[in-house]
């Protein structure tokens, strides 16, 4: 099967779990029980294809670690914890759970022991803080499930058979990152229907492919891309995709403060098949209680932080004599903390690195803290780019957002403007991405050359003649799409239409004059 099929499949699948189930779990909460079951079958198939290509490439072809005793897998169980991050007995692997749901009245009880059993086996160990409360989100004692146990263990099986159910390729073809696949297709379906309670941490992928391009400026590896609000960590992952996961050397870091969502991260690295060792999630408020102090600086940083959220700002004496903020001369203002987070990663971004950041428009032309930031920014040669988003393309929202580049080493004091409002395709509820829009928009950037109504250059002189402002419209003329009128063949043509309407009119006066002349002979 190829991989357009397979994704075919895929989606085919996921919706036939959603008709299986709805009436009882509906909306953004139905998205945490598929998550986490997909996640259950897919470590527990992760760990039993390492195990076993093991024991064949050793000449035990026969092997197969599902049909093992637990008792005789617990030898191996500190290796492979070392190994994979976590450790699952045969009896608990989610083809054995599977194969016994029907008839397993306990099956809620089975699941809940199972997910704490996998949890706890990372504890003591360096993937404990990456394992821990993956699973808090699939509580299969909920009554969203149904109101007794018979009618939730029925759902369970429901689940566990749909999931199981799922074409997603094997760990030895290499093909699992359909599980990836799975991932993003129900985040992006649920996002679009549960506006700002799932879009707000959801990017959608062609955005994050935008950004992640622009960001890594046309290098073929990076030392750790970092994201200071990662949500679900789409755009973490994009460096991935593009460049390959050996070429992000040293891994990807994130912070994220919504506690469900930060769980969802850490799903989504190893549904990308990322290791416990390679990616370093954190949980809290990057602007207040920042996690990755010593890992520090990133030479990609890729982010989509929230829009004009509130903060303490410099009423707090540590955060107004925080490194990070106080350079600027000023702090951003305490109900729009969204330049904090602009502050935030050019601090922690790497002298040759680019920061790729998704902003609310206000930030670019509003004034007090706001300008006397953006003034900072302008004067130390940070800005590279400034690119107007066309409206309607983000989850929960129609804004018409702006991506703001900051660079540390740029080759000369030329910030580039592009108008992109334009390229977009249309879609259902949407605006969408293109292939083509985000090639032609990248060429733009990377080509640093004025395009008529799209693309500008101005230097810093240019830019503190219009007081800081950042706006798109300040550089950027647009087209005139209005009519062109020719006034010289304008007035000939009425020239020529008075000439016609006074021959007309003493045609018509000839006309007259015989009508009267006859009515007079009679």
């Amino acid at each position: 099967m190829d991989r357009e099929q397979q994704r075919s499949e895929l989606y085919k699948g996921i919706w036939q779990i959603a008709n299986d189930l709805r009436g009882a779990v509906d909306g953004w909460d139905f998205k945490n029980y598929v998550l986490g079951m997909l996640f259950y079958r897919y470590i527990s198939e992760n760990m039993t294809g390492y195990i076993n290509k093991g024991e064949h490439d050793a000449g035990n072809t026969d092997f197969d670690y599902t049909e093992m005793s637990d008792e005789d897998a617990k030898e191996a169980r500190e290796g492979l914890i070392e190994e994979k991050g976590f450790f699952i007995l045969p009896s608990e692997l989610f083809c054995n759970v599977r194969k016994n749901a029907n008839n397993n009245e306990n099956l809620n009880e089975t699941l809940d022991k199972v997910f704490r059993d996998i949890e706890e086996s990372s504890i003591g160990t360096e993937s404990e803080r990456d394992m821990k409360g993956l699973f808090d989100d699939i509580d299969v004692n909920s009554n969203k499930l149904g109101g007794s146990v018979s009618e939730r263990n029925k759902r369970l099986v429901s689940l566990l058979n749909g999931i199981g159910s799922m074409n997603l390729g094997s760990y030895e073809d290499n093909s699992i990152d359909a599980f990836g696949d799975a991932y993003e297709y129900l985040m992006g379906m649920y996002a679009a229907n549960a506006g700002k309670s799932g879009g707000e941490y959801f990017t959608p992928q062609e955005v994050s492919r935008l950004l992640t391009l622009i960001g890594l400026n046309g290098r073929k590896q990076v030392n750790k891309v970092y994201d200071p609000a990662c949500g679900s960590g789409s755009l973490l992952l994009q460096s991935a995709k593009i460049l390959g996961n050996d070429n992000v050397r040293l891994g990807y870091y994130g912070q994220e403060k919504n506690v469900t969502t930060y769980n969802l991260c850490r799903i989504n690295m190893f549904l990308h098949n990322i290791g416990y060792e390679k990616f370093d999630i954190a949980q809290g408020d990057t602007l207040t209680d920042p996690k990755h102090w010593d890992d520090e600086p990133f030479d990609l940083i890729v982010s989509n932080p929230p829009y004009s959220t509130k903060w303490v700002g410099d009423s707090d004496s540590v955060l107004a004599n925080d490194e990070r903020f106080n350079v600027a001369g000023a702090l951003a203002p305490k109900s729009k903390a969204d330049l904090a987070f602009v502050m935030h990663s050019l601090s922690w971004l790497s002298n040759e690195g680019t920061a790729a950041i998704v902003c609310f428009p206000g930030i670019m032309y509003r004034g007090g803290k706001e300008k006397t930031i953006r003034k900072y920014l302008v004067e130390r040669n940070f800005v590279d780019a400034v690119i107007q988003m066309p409206s309607n393309l983000f989850y929960g929202t129609s804004i018409q957002t702006c991506l703001l580049i900051l660079r540390k080493a740029k080759e000369n004091d030329k910030t580039v403007f592009i108008d992109a409002s334009a390229e977009f395709v249309s879609a259902t509820n949407s605006n969408k991405l293109s292939e083509e829009n985000i090639q032609t928009i990248y060429k733009w950037y990377m080509d640093k050359k004025e395009v008529d109504h799209k693309v500008k250059l101005a230097s810093i002189d240019d830019i503190a003649k219009e007081d800081y402002n950042l706006s798109i419209s300040t550089y950027v003329e647009p087209e005139d799409t209005r009519e062109k009128i020719d006034i010289a063949k304008l007035n000939a043509d009425i020239k020529e239409i008075v000439k016609r309407e006074e021959k007309l009119r003493a045609f018509i006066d000839e006309i007259i004059a015989e009508i009267e002349g006859g009515e007079a002979n009679e």
